[in-house]
């Protein structure tokens, strides 16, 4: 997305919590911000199944895409934002505000209709105004620079994003990642998915990796293997079924060279999330984050 676009976006968010008195509410009120764009909300399943088929993206095969992975949609014509009403809470926060995206960013409003599923509402998707509605859901549940604002007085380590994420209402993944993109600090955020058993033992698969700014100009874009296995620590941490893990060790080829960095583990059940920072890097407050490391 062009930087013109963000700061477009970004204003329009800014003036939206403003004008809907929803900055500094938390959690970030959802449902405020679409009643004061005058936004009905259905969370009717049988609401989702009524969208024609000819609504969904041209270039994707529909029978790959059953109504059951839909998580929502928006009827221009209706003002109407469709939730799937089986979604967690925390995804459908994110949802309703990518459906809101797709109502008031101003330039996509020649659409009557958009459907988003799990590969529209990827924050990877590059898809002009999916990736545009998803920029506008992440700015506007986080609260654009009062993320940062929070971020700054926590420790940096995994902890602290997840209790953002609950502070504002997101999903742990989401928060992560906001985390990760807006901290000043050097850090990076490696997801895995999980794969089926085989006979060497579970193992993990590459989702996703994001960085921070200075964490890209320090050690560049860190390169990693599409399978995961037992010779990762963080894999053994996954083997041992743990939940939580913050003072793992791991040394990886950078393009300053070998680094040796610090990891902090976590298992949601549906990803696992390693935190990477450089030795010694710190954000100084006396905030305390407890976890448990309990499933």
């Amino acid at each position: 997305m062009e930087q013109s676009a963000r700061k477009d976006i970004d204003k329009q968010v800014f003036d939206l919590l403003k004008a809907s008195k929803s900055l500094d509410v938390f959690p970030t009120p959802i449902d405020r911000i679409t009643d004061y764009v005058e936004l009905r909300q259905s969370n009717s399943d049988q609401s989702l199944h009524s969208i024609p088929t000819s609504y969904f993206t041209q270039k994707l095969d529909v029978l790959q895409r059953a109504l059951k992975k839909v998580y929502g949609a928006f009827d221009r014509s209706e003002r109407i934002i469709y939730i799937n009403p089986f979604i967690h809470k925390n995804k459908k926060a994110f949802v309703q505000l990518h459906e809101t995206g797709h109502a008031v960013i101003p330039w996509q409003k020649a659409t009557g209709y958009f459907v988003d599923d799990t590969i529209t509402l990827d924050a990877d998707t590059k898809v002009q105004f999916e990736e545009e509605a998803n920029y506008f859901a992440s700015g506007a549940l986080f609260q654009l620079d009062r993320f940062k604002d929070e971020l700054l007085k926590m420790p940096l380590e995994i902890g602290s994003p997840l209790a953002l994420a609950e502070l504002f209402g997101g999903s742990k993944h989401a928060g992560m990642r906001r985390y990760v993109e807006v901290c000043p600090k050097r850090c990076a955020l490696l997801v895995l998915e999980r794969k089926e058993e085989s006979p060497k033992g579970e193992l993990l698969s590459f989702r996703n990796c994001f960085h921070s700014d200075k964490f890209l100009r320090s050690f560049g874009d860190l390169s990693w293997p599409a399978i995961f296995d037992k010779s990762f620590p963080f894999i053994q941490d996954y083997l041992r079924k743990r939940r939580l893990h913050n003072e793992g060790s791991i040394w990886l080829q950078t393009q300053a060279g070998m680094e040796c960095f610090e990891y902090h583990y976590f298992n949601n059940s549906h990803n696992v999330f390693v935190l990477l920072l450089p030795e010694g890097e710190r954000i100084s407050t006396r905030t305390k984050i407890y976890m448990s490391d309990e499933i």
